[in-house]
């Protein structure tokens, strides 16, 4: 089949990729450099196992910022743009979805268009009615950044928003591409579809809070956190796993789902998930207020990324640390390769790491890593287990 991907991030990059062993694939994306790179072969962001698949795999794959061009015959057009969260109208800033939806329409009418990017519970429904078309299908994906082709080849499962042939093809279609056997393929109606991508990344945002809150009160009451949080995961109800503390959930995920998911809700009854999308704001209110406590004079933050293996630092919990020190006049150095400028948040970027470690006198590190360890006494961190 010749299928077109829209938007070259890690949810584009790994679906292109996954797609392209069995099907021509296009991939589209505005920004030249991204498209210069795939066609060379090379992948954009940090994921080790796409920079190996792009060197080494026979992929019929190549990409453009022609989208008018590349969708002409398309059987499938997969969207994968950003959807930013919008603090004014409290949604999801779905604009380039709608203008990628109109352009496809026009283009190449017969194309089954699949949205892979995080919508609001409706969107589907209200699309389809405004471009009076019901070609618009819905396939969340449950993806991790740095590991995205991996969560391809091995998911989870693969839900689509419909109980119809094209979607049942369009599941296949991953399903081929992958390595794991025998993956869950559920299909369901639009809004449940939707639903089930903010409900599940809402949870992992409450997991997370909840061993961040554990943490807290184990720091202010000076208790081993580390010994409770082994404790209560030895349950297998709980499970040792995703209960590692950190300065916050962040990343570009779970910050503005949660959010979503709130808004959702309107006029439904519910406490948990405002709890949930308030609680990242307390712990890091905490956090900032114990190293404040401390009187430094120059504080450091080690990597602004939100994990280990990935070059993304948007909405990252540590750059919320940053702010409220730089709100109470702390200097703020930052160390992060990945920044290509000499200051950010108006505070300086030290690209040597001797230098930055020998002239701060805390360095913040949201994980503990071996540059670190000839400094450890200066390092803050809630990194218990060295995980993610």
């Amino acid at each position: 089949m010749k299928i077109v991907v829209v938007g070259l991030g890690y949810v584009g990059l790994s679906n292109a990729v996954l797609l392209a062993q069995h099907n021509e694939v296009i991939g589209i994306d505005i920004a030249q450099e991204r498209v210069d790179a795939l066609n060379s072969r090379k992948s954009p962001i940090i994921d080790q196992k796409l920079s190996q698949y792009l060197a080494n795999k026979q992929l019929n794959l190549s990409a453009s910022t022609d989208l008018n061009a590349s969708v002409k015959d398309a059987d499938y057009v997969v969207i994968c743009t950003p959807t930013d969260y919008n603090e004014k109208t409290n949604f999801f800033d779905t604009s380039s979805l709608k203008n990628i939806i109109s352009r496809v329409i026009k283009t190449e009418p017969k194309a089954c268009i699949v949205i892979k990017s995080t919508i609001p519970i409706g969107f589907i429904d209200d699309v389809r009615a405004h471009f009076e078309t019901n070609a618009i299908i819905y396939s969340p994906e449950f993806l991790r950044e740095g590991q995205a082709l991996k969560d391809n080849l091995y998911p989870s499962r693969i839900v689509v928003g419909e109980k119809s042939q094209r979607a049942e093809v369009f599941a296949k279609l991953l399903a081929s591409g992958a390595t794991k056997r025998d993956i869950k393929l559920l299909f369901t109606g639009t809004r449940e579809a939707e639903a089930i991508k903010l409900f599940s990344n809402t949870y992992l945002a409450m997991r997370v809070s909840f061993f961040n809150e554990l943490d807290s009160y184990a720091l202010f009451e000076q208790i081993d956190s580390k010994a409770i949080i082994e404790g209560v995961s030895l349950d297998p109800r709980v499970g040792d796993h995703y209960n590692n503390p950190s300065f916050g959930y962040g990343g570009y995920c779970l910050p503005k789902d949660t959010k979503q998911l709130l808004a959702n809700y309107d006029t439904i009854p519910q406490n948990i998930i405002r709890a949930i999308v308030e609680a990242n704001s307390t712990r890091k209110d905490f956090l900032a207020n114990l190293i404040i406590d401390k009187k430094p004079k120059k504080v450091g933050i080690f990597r602004l990324v939100m994990k280990a293996a990935s070059d993304n630092f948007r909405q990252s919990a540590i750059q919320g640390i940053m702010k409220r020190l730089k709100a109470k006049d702390i200097e703020v150095v930052v160390y992060e390769p990945e920044l290509k400028k000499t200051t950010f948040l108006n505070s300086h970027v030290e690209t040597d790491l001797n230098i930055f470690k020998a002239t701060v006198d805390i360095i913040l590190s949201n994980r503990m890593v071996p540059d670190l360890d000839d400094v450890r006494t200066k390092v803050f961190t809630r990194d218990l287990f060295g995980k993610d």
